[in-house]
């Protein structure tokens, strides 16, 4: 089988760096083992949307928004990992709502009319699930003054730390993370509520591959995950396992998404 790629962004800090590529190696061995020609090193730098799509796509992982509303059909669902970090529940997670600590607001719907900050128009847990929240407070009009879209949880996370916005949504995953390697910002919020939760950032394949290929990559990422000798590197991760969902598990994104609709919230604003 020619060789492909791997890609795992969606939790690749410098601190986390190291794990990753420790974790990406052994199942890169396993995989060749097995006769996939896996590349020795993860890819970083490309744009994910393109990485995600590449046919040659061996393991990736992605968000479960773009997951649902543009790759489904042209990937393969390898698996949803599980973490062992506070708000995670098996393969669900869901966000935190943070704000400044010495904001004296204690409840989101005391931040109408705030300056709120996101990821991405397309993120799943820091848009998304941050909509779903707000719907039910929003009356079917804007909620906030303004929404800044930051490129990143760490950025959202800095911006309300430094009052650029003064409240955003981050992930279960990334809050525990960034905890652990920018505990500078996490010290300057706090949680004021939290988010539904929905299933977690899925690993995925090229569609391309056989049903036979994709059993073997799932089973090299299991055999990965309860490998002992990678205790450390998953502990620095906060990983714990994995677990296969169908593709119908998602459609619950939508359901959030269509849950604001209907509440005459389209948008996150």
């Amino acid at each position: 089988m020619m060789g492909g790629l791997a890609c795992l962004p969606m939790y690749d800090f410098p601190w986390t760096a190291s794990a990753l590529d420790s974790v990406w190696t052994a199942m890169s061995k396993r995989l060749r083992g097995e006769g996939i020609d896996a590349p020795e090193a993860l890819t970083r730098g490309p744009p994910l949307e393109e990485m995600w799509r590449d046919p040659g796509l061996i393991l990736g992982q992605t968000c479960g928004y773009p997951y649902w509303r543009d790759l489904r059909g042209q990937v393969t669902l390898i698996a949803t990992p599980i973490f062992r970090f506070e708000g995670c529940d098996g393969p669900r997670h869901g966000s935190f709502l943070i704000a400044r600590r010495d904001d004296t607001r204690r409840d989101l719907g005391a931040f109408r009319g705030a300056r709120a900050a996101i990821n991405a128009c397309d993120s799943n847990t820091g848009m998304n699930l941050f909509r779903a929240a707000v719907a039910p407070l929003a009356g079917g009009r804007p909620f906030f003054s303004e929404v800044v879209v930051t490129g990143a949880h760490a950025l959202s996370l800095a911006a309300v730390a430094v009052g650029l916005a003064d409240v955003a949504a981050i992930d279960n995953v990334s809050f525990a993370l960034l905890r652990t390697g920018r505990p500078d910002l996490v010290e300057r919020v706090k949680v004021i509520a939290r988010t539904p939760s929905s299933p977690g950032l899925p690993f995925i394949a090229s569609a391309t591959f056989s049903p036979e290929a994709v059993a073997t990559i799932r089973g090299c990422l299991f055999a990965t995950l309860a490998d002992p000798s990678l205790a450390a590197d998953l502990a620095t991760l906060g990983l714990e396992g994995a677990e296969v969902l169908d593709e119908a598990a998602y459609a619950e994104v939508a359901d959030l998404e269509r849950g604001a609709i209907q509440l005459g919230y389209p948008e996150l604003a």
